[in-house]
């Protein structure tokens, strides 16, 4: 309630959360500016989007299935309204308060649509944290609702705004939906920071958009992960490891002595915890080992002891001994010396073929490898930043400017960990399109086909607009091969550059040339009763033009535009029809048309027609009368 002119404007619904957050209990989240701030993504106007062909790769499929968007994130994302509630994972790394990448414009609290850049944000100014704050908090609200139910958001971030963004992030998504705060080691070069203590690490924050309904994949297992597995007693088995017989939770039933066959000694569940296995189990792998066990109370305060039915003795201790020399030992076992605590054998064959990730992330390998081949997508580590602006070099060469780039393998990972195998990665702040390198290279090396949507805007200030220079080029030379030190291999894919440019609303739409309006269309069409996002396919050519196809959609069903300017015919007519038929016909299409036009003269059941301006309106979110966004849901 920083602004109390700005009540009036509000909703009631905003009203009665606005009370319940300043009247409830627990721990709120204040700060100058908080009101504009959350009002602003509801004033931003989506744009059209221009493809622009020479800063593409792929073919017409493959560039079809990806987008690498020029722009302000915030518009970007507004424009992206069929996609909204249809991302499988926002995996995005926003700029930090280092003094040197993050503006804010204090226009943008009035009107966020603003062109104006800014200025730089220095880091000795009193209000850097307030700023990046209301700069952050629209965008966050907007990437949440750009989640699937199912959805899952990664934040990179490091210790300037660790704290404040996990205060927004737990009021956007709730702290129940918090899955993990990986802690990565980004350097192993130890160096003197202030106040004495070497910062090592980076943070990346994970929110589910719904905890019950997000699920996380086991990490696939390496070399590494199996070189603790062994077979000293030549088990036909296979290879195994040394196991837990102490389970984490505390149960009477489990709570008991074990006497040692080799020793003697009476051994208990570790800490607070229980034997793992039932008791006659226990019994009958302790028999094993050559000498008979029971029950007995040994007034210890706890359930009834296993102890050896003869007593212990050297010949106890002699057979179990002789059992040790032997292949293929009991399940539970004392150690290779058998004077150690009892242990279950851990079989490689039997656990599941992944791992379970942990939020500690370290790189083992220290030295940066010369050649990145396909030893350097793997993801049994987290990768260093040092590696990442290595990847960088070797793709585009020097000069890049990018000293601070995440690794591959930390995008991978991230990727591998919460996207479905055919599933939608976006990223806000794209930077050197490290994101769309590793979904590209995930589905070269597993067959997967993920895909995914780049919002970057670079510099345009300074003249440099790296979307154009620097992201582009790193994606096109991922996908043809052509890296700087000449040892890239082309893999299987592509994307469309597209340019965001005029806002939409009616009256713009209503003024377009037909490029422009084909561009609209292509990027806004939902098919009727499909919540899906369509994946268009761009159809014509200058060497095969056509009258009206204008693309085609998974179903191979033609999308028809009747526009040729402001000025012209824009009617769906019996004679416009027809021609619609023959294109379809001889683009080889399906016999239902998805047909874009001012009016519909004709009636028949194979057209389905959409009407300029109101459907692609509706397709950006907008409501038809007030062209105001309509709310999620």
């Amino acid at each position: 309630m920083d602004d109390l002119s700005e009540l009036e404007s509000l909703r009631v619904e905003q009203l009665i959360e606005m009370i319940r957050e300043k009247t409830g209990a627990g721990v709120n989240l204040s700060f100058p500016g908080k009101v504009l701030a959350r009002q602003i993504g509801r004033r931003v106007r989506p744009r059209n989007q221009r493809p622009v062909k020479s800063l593409s790769a792929g073919d017409e499929p493959a560039r079809s299935r990806n987008f690498l968007i020029e722009g302000d994130n915030l518009q970007a994302l507004a424009s992206l309204y069929r996609e909204r509630g249809q991302i499988d994972m926002i995996l995005t790394d926003p700029p930090y308060n280092t003094g040197e990448d993050f503006r804010y414009n204090d226009k943008w609290d009035a009107d966020p649509n603003d062109p104006d850049m800014g200025e730089f944000v220095g880091s000795d100014d009193p209000a850097k944290h307030t700023k990046w704050m209301k700069f952050m908090y629209p965008r966050l609200q907007m990437m949440r609702a750009m989640l699937k139910s199912s959805g899952v958001l990664a934040i990179c971030i490091d210790s300037r705004e660790l704290f404040h963004l996990g205060q927004m992030l737990d009021e956007l998504f709730g702290e129940e939906n918090r899955l993990a705060i990986i802690n990565w080691q980004k350097t192993a070069a130890p160096r003197s920071d202030k106040g004495g203590v070497t910062t090592t690490t980076e943070y990346v924050l994970v929110y589910a958009k719904s905890l019950t309904l997000a699920k996380t994949a086991s990490m696939e297992r390496t070399d590494a992960d199996n070189r603790r597995y062994s077979n000293p007693d030549r088990d036909t088995g296979g290879l195994w490891r040394e196991g837990n017989l102490t389970a984490r939770t505390w149960a009477e039933s489990g709570d008991f002595a074990i006497q040692s066959p080799f020793t003697g000694k009476l051994h208990y569940p570790a800490g607070e915890g229980a034997w793992r296995h039932p008791k006659r189990n226990i019994k009958t792998w302790l028999e094993q080992w050559g000498s008979e066990y029971h029950e007995k109370a040994i007034g210890d305060g706890k359930a009834k002891a296993l102890v050896l039915k003869d007593e212990f003795s050297a010949e106890v201790a002699k057979r179990a001994r002789k059992r040790l020399g032997e292949p293929e030992w009991p399940f539970i076992w004392f150690g290779r010396d058998g004077e150690g605590r009892p242990r279950t054998k851990t079989y490689l064959e039997q656990i599941k073929k992944g791992k379970v990730p942990v939020t500690y992330w370290a790189d083992d390998e220290f030295e940066v490898p010369e050649e990145l081949g396909s030893t350097s997508w793997d993801f049994e580590e987290s990768g260093r930043s040092s590696d990442g602006s290595s990847e960088l070099t070797a793709i585009v060469g020097k000069g890049h400017g990018f000293t601070t780039v995440k690794p591959l393998k930390l995008m991978m990972k991230l990727i591998q960990l919460w996207v479905p195998d055919h599933g939608i990665v976006l990223d806000p702040f794209a930077g050197s399109g490290t994101t769309g390198h590793a979904v590209l290279a995930l589905n070269a090396q597993s067959g997967t086909e993920r895909r995914f949507i780049l919002i970057e805007q670079g510099r345009p200030e300074s003249g440099d607009s790296y979307a154009k220079t620097l992201t582009a080029d790193r994606l096109k030379r991922v996908v043809n091969g052509k890296w700087a030190n000449g040892k890239g291999q082309a893999i299987p894919g592509g994307f469309t550059f597209k340019v965001l440019e005029k806002r939409v609303d009616a009256k713009t739409l209503l003024l377009m040339e037909r490029d422009e309006m084909i561009d609209t269309v292509i990027a806004s069409h939902s098919s009727t009763g499909s919540r899906r996002p369509a994946v268009l396919i761009p159809v014509g050519s200058e060497d095969e033009p056509y009258t009206y196809l204008v693309a085609k959609n998974a179903n191979n069903e033609g999308i028809y535009l009747v526009w040729s300017g402001a000025n012209s015919n824009t009617d769906l007519t019996e004679a416009v029809y027809e021609a619609i038929t023959e294109e379809a016909d001889a683009a080889g299409l399906a016999d239902v048309y998805h047909v874009y036009s001012r009016r519909n003269l004709l009636v028949t059941d194979d057209v389905i027609w959409y009407q300029i301006p109101d459907r692609i309106l509706s397709d950006f979110g907008l409501d038809v009368r007030t062209e105001s966004f309509t709310e999620e849901g």
